[in-house]
């Protein structure tokens, strides 16, 4: 699964390598996505400033997602494989393990995040803009996790 993307192809152009720049492209899209979605909670958290509209709870779920991010983002996928770094307290099934809690919290966020959509916006009929915000927000960095993670190649060292 870590290589999913590899077989990725960009159309052919004469002028740009796309090869070459794999890694600081999907970087880069994912770095966007990450600061747009902090972006638009932040944004929300300042036009609606009092806890009736937005409850300051609702910013958990952000902060997991960004958590899980810097999890799932610390193992690499040679970790993860054992191709890499053996030696130390876990190996490769403590990459794996770290790994599984991260896709965990991420996934926790994201499910969280719709709960909260509907649960005190949709359903009782509030501004949704809120709502939207926190959803929003888990899903963009769900998705530069994705990016960032599965996105980028590799160099193996060993």
């Amino acid at each position: 699964m870590a290589g999913f993307l590899d077989n990725f192809r960009w159309p052919e152009s004469d002028c740009i390598d796309w090869g070459e720049k794999r890694n600081a492209l999907a970087s880069v899209i994912a770095g966007i996505l990450f600061f747009t979605g902090w972006w638009i909670m932040i944004d929300a958290a300042v036009a609606h400033p009092h806890p009736e509209e937005l409850n300051h709870a609702f910013h958990t779920c952000g902060v997991f997602s960004t958590i899980a991010f810097l999890m799932i983002n610390a193992v690499s996928n040679g970790q993860v494989r054992g191709d890499s770094y053996g030696e130390g307290c876990f190996g490769r099934t403590g990459a794996r393990v770290w790994l599984f809690i991260g896709f965990m919290m991420m996934f926790g966020s994201l499910i969280a995040s719709i709960w909260i959509l509907f649960g005190a916006y949709v359903v009782p009929k509030h501004d949704v803009y809120p709502g939207l915000a926190v959803f929003f927000q888990n899903a963009l960095i769900f998705f530069s996790t994705l990016i960032y993670k599965f996105g980028r190649t590799e160099d193996l060292w060993a």
